[in-house]
């Protein structure tokens, strides 16, 4: 059932029995040059079987890494990892756009799907250009005569004008999947709902410039941010605390701290008491062992790589007491057993909470069955990172803006 508060159509709006061509996302972490599982494929199934329920033939458009990377890699096994989610064959086609691609889906039965290759491989697909320009290209106008419809479930990439995001629903009937769907209607709450209660917001993460403008933005509606990571030390820094900057071997905080002092400064005025700052950090010690320091003791010598003890506890505690809480971001290194304290410890407390909550972006969730957590104790877990960091700030997402429009031509 349809429960998005925007004006684009949904696939409720389909008929049934149609040729349609699916964006989906389902980039993931690569290893050795394979393809890792993640949460993305999962989510974006459940939309692909309620399709092939309806007697639809599915092509699917996806993306994974850029030119020059380790992770640009073919889709072909991403197929595999699909099919075992879909519980039926994923086709695979090493093609997108030529006649191998063509022919595969000039072939599609309803209930058949097919995994067409990695849509960057395509030179029309990256450059950043208006709907209009992308529309037009080849790519474009080769794909969509294939097709009754077009079916955008890549929330994630919503925030890019790329071809195979923005091109076809300038040239077909275009609808949202039910991941674009929710998604776009639990990221864009804290936008949109009102709290009676204390709402907390947990940031932690790399980039300063990320989060920085989601403070500014969230002002009216939340109440207190709890901040570790990165974006923490570079805050504790402007405190006038020994941390925040780089030592041998890490590059994270100097060049941050030169782009973005003035701003972090003032921000850390402006709103005081409302930011709470770690009061103790975790670093590994020569033997490996986990040791941790109150902030006020500390002369950086090497990485901290999570909060301490005392602020997990503090950050805990007011999540305990909160109406909503949002997540963007890791408080610590969780992929490491040792150093996963701090995020563990607020997300265990949002699952044991009656709360409303949305945990965002894709590396923080897996955290989540990584530490046995169940997905269903949270509001919405997204699987979008740079798409989540948008709704908060209140900017537009292309991707989302597109269906928008063939909805109101309709």
């Amino acid at each position: 059932m349809s429960t998005t508060t925007s004006t684009f159509q949904t696939i409720d709006d389909l008929e049934s029995g149609q040729q349609l061509l699916v964006r989906i996302d389902i980039n993931a972490p690569v290893e050795d040059g394979v393809v890792q599982d993640n949460r993305r494929f999962a989510r974006h199934a459940e939309t692909i079987a309620e399709l092939l329920a309806d007697d639809h033939a599915v092509a699917l458009l996806a993306h994974q890494g850029r030119p020059g990377r380790d992770t640009f890699i073919s889709l072909e096994g991403h197929a595999d990892i699909l099919a075992d989610h879909l519980g039926q064959e994923v086709a695979f086609v090493d093609d997108t756009v030529g006649e191998d691609a063509l022919e595969a889906i000039g072939g599609l039965e309803a209930g058949d799907v097919l995994l067409l290759e990695n849509a960057r491989m395509c030179e029309e697909e990256l450059p950043e250009e208006a709907p209009d320009e992308k529309a037009d290209t080849e790519f474009v106008q080769t794909l969509a005569p294939e097709f009754d419809a077009y079916v955008n479930d890549a929330y994630s990439a919503a925030h890019r004008s790329h071809a195979s995001l923005v091109g076809f629903p300038r040239v077909l009937d275009a609808y949202a999947g039910r991941v674009m769907e929710s998604e776009y209607t639990a990221n864009s709450a804290i936008q949109q709902r009102e709290f009676d209660g204390l709402v907390t917001m947990v940031l932690g993460g790399t980039k300063a410039e990320d989060l920085i403008p989601v403070i500014e933005e969230v002002d009216d509606t939340v109440d207190r941010f709890c901040l570790g990571g990165i974006v923490g030390e570079l805050f504790l820094r402007a405190d006038g605390h020994d941390v925040g900057y780089d030592v041998e071997g890490t590059e994270f905080f100097d060049h941050q701290w030169e782009d973005h002092a003035d701003t972090i400064e003032g921000v850390r005025e402006e709103y005081g008491d409302r930011l709470h700052l770690a009061s103790d950090l975790a670093s590994e010690t020569d033997d490996g062992e986990r040791v941790e320091r109150a902030v006020a003791e500390i002369e950086k010598e090497t990485s901290y790589l999570d909060v301490g003890s005392d602020t997990a506890d503090e950050y805990a505690d007011l999540v305990a007491e909160s109406e909503a809480v949002f997540v963007k971001g890791a408080l610590g290194v969780f992929e490491d057993e040792r150093f996963a304290d701090g995020t563990v410890a607020v997300l265990s407390a949002i699952a044991e909470a009656d709360c409303f909550s949305v945990v965002g972006g894709g590396d923080t969730s897996r955290a989540i069955p990584m530490y046995d957590l169940e997905e269903e104790d949270f509001s919405h877990v997204s699987v979008a990172g740079g798409a989540y960091v948008r709704a908060l700030t209140g900017e537009g997402l292309v991707g989302v803006e597109v269906l928008e429009a063939v909805a109101e031509s309709e």
